[in-house]
């Protein structure tokens, strides 16, 4: 699969997880994709915290989905009529969550790169979440990530360590297939924009 191949079928996969577990080879691939990653400085300032204990994928499912609920009752009712039926996460279906974590101590007090603009750092990270997923595509396993949570409960059901931070909870399982269409769009919560809407040349 080449790489625009794997970037034109990524899909935030909910519903399609198997139930299978991912193998052990499988992973290993799809983390060190991620470790591959650039990063600032050559500071790799993620960690990969890979859950597969049943009772903590049902803790965590439980809290998103509270946090699911509160956002629902947030909505305008035309707004919660077209977000009930959306599912949000597959963090039990999946049967393995890769939490990554970013490390804004990694490398030390002066890091090359960062001087001026420290949310590299955290970008880096977010560069090994992409290629953790596009690896996945290219390995016929879905990704889906979860952005419902607070924070600080991830912190302690993980056990991430100050000044460390959570940054995603990643369900990565086999799927049935992979969506044509993103699950956003299909349900009419927001389409996406076209490529020329995007470009500009010389100024914004």
């Amino acid at each position: 699969m080449s790489v625009y191949d794997a970037i034109r079928m990524r899909r935030d996969v909910r519903a399609e997880f198997t139930g299978e577990r991912i193998s052990e080879p499988q992973l290993t691939r799809i983390l060190q994709a991620g470790h591959n990653a650039p990063s600032v400085g050559n500071t790799q300032p993620w960690d990969f915290v890979v859950v597969q204990n049943p009772d903590t994928l049902e803790t965590f499912a439980d809290h998103v989905a509270d946090c699911r609920r509160n956002f629902a009752d947030s909505l305008p009712p035309e707004r919660r009529e077209t977000f009930d039926p959306i599912k949000i996460e597959g963090i039990c279906e999946s049967g393995t969550g890769i939490v990554v974590t970013y490390d804004p101590s990694r490398g030390g007090a002066n890091i090359l790169g960062r001087h001026t603009v420290d949310d590299t750092g955290v970008f880096s990270a977010v560069l090994a979440i992409q290629n953790i997923w596009l690896a996945a595509v290219a390995e016929g396993i879905g990704v889906g990530w979860v952005s419902f949570y607070d924070e600080e409960f991830l912190t302690d059901l993980v056990g991430v360590p100050a000044p460390v931070r959570p940054i995603a909870w990643l369900c990565v399982g086999p799927v049935s297939q992979f969506q044509q269409t993103p699950d956003l769009v299909r349900f009419g919560w927001r389409d996406g924009r076209p490529l020329d809407d995007a470009v500009h040349r010389e100024t914004f």
